[in-house]
C-alpha cells in the first residue's frame, strides 16, 4: 500500500470516488451516476486542481488507485468559511475495513496541518452512525445539521492547530 498525491492526470478518477462517496439506500442499491451530473455534486470535483488550496492523496494497492482522500474550499453541505477546506474520502469497498481508510484520511489530516490549515470540515449522513463515530474518534466534532442531498446530514469540523495524527 502506498499513499501518494494525486497526479493532476488522474484528477478525473475524483468522480469515480465521489459516487463511491455518496451513500446508498438500505438494501444497497447504488443510484444511478448521473446524480454526479448534480450541480452540488459536480462542485466536488469539476476543475480540480485550479483553486490554491486543492489537493489529493490516493492509495495505491498493486499499482491501482484504490481510494482517495481530497479537499477543496467550497460552497459544499459543510461549508464553514473560505479558510476552511471541506474533506471528502472514499475507497472501493472491498477495500474497506482494513485500516487503509484511517491512513489515508490521518496523511491528508497531517498535510492540511503542516500547510498551516486551522481547521476542515465534512459532512457525514445522520443515517451511518458508525461514520459519524469514526470521525469523532479523530477529533471531529459536530457542529451542525444540513440538508444534504437526499437527507439531513452532520456537519463536522476539526481543528487543527498543534495536532499530529499518527
Amino acid at each position: 500500500m502506498i499513499i501518494r498525491e494525486m497526479k493532476p492526470s488522474e484528477y478525473g478518477e475524483l468522480e469515480n470516488f465521489l459516487y463511491e462517496a455518496i451513500h446508498a439506500p438500505e438494501g444497497g442499491v447504488k443510484i444511478s451516476r448521473d446524480v454526479l451530473k448534480i450541480p452540488e455534486l459536480r462542485l466536488y470535483t469539476e476543475n480540480f486542481g485550479s483553486q490554491p488550496a486543492d489537493d489529493c492523496l490516493v492509495v495505491e494497492v498493486d499499482k491501482k488507485i484504490v481510494g482517495a482522500c481530497w479537499v477543496r474550499i467550497m460552497n459544499d453541505f459543510s461549508h464553514i468559511d473560505e479558510k476552511t477546506p471541506s474533506l471528502v474520502i472514499a475507497l472501493y469497498e472491498n477495500f474497506c475495513g482494513q485500516g487503509i481508510g484511517s491512513k489515508l484520511i490521518k496523511a491528508m489530516l497531517n498535510r492540511l496541518a503542516n500547510k498551516n490549515f486551522k481547521q476542515v470540515s465534512l459532512s457525514v449522513q445522520k443515517s451511518i452512525p458508525a461514520t459519524r463515530k469514526f470521525y469523532e474518534r479523530l477529533g471531529f466534532e459536530v457542529v451542525g445539521e444540513v440538508l444534504g442531498e437526499t437527507e439531513l446530514e452532520y456537519v463536522m469540523v476539526l481543528k487543527l492547530e498543534g495536532k499530529n495524527f499518527a
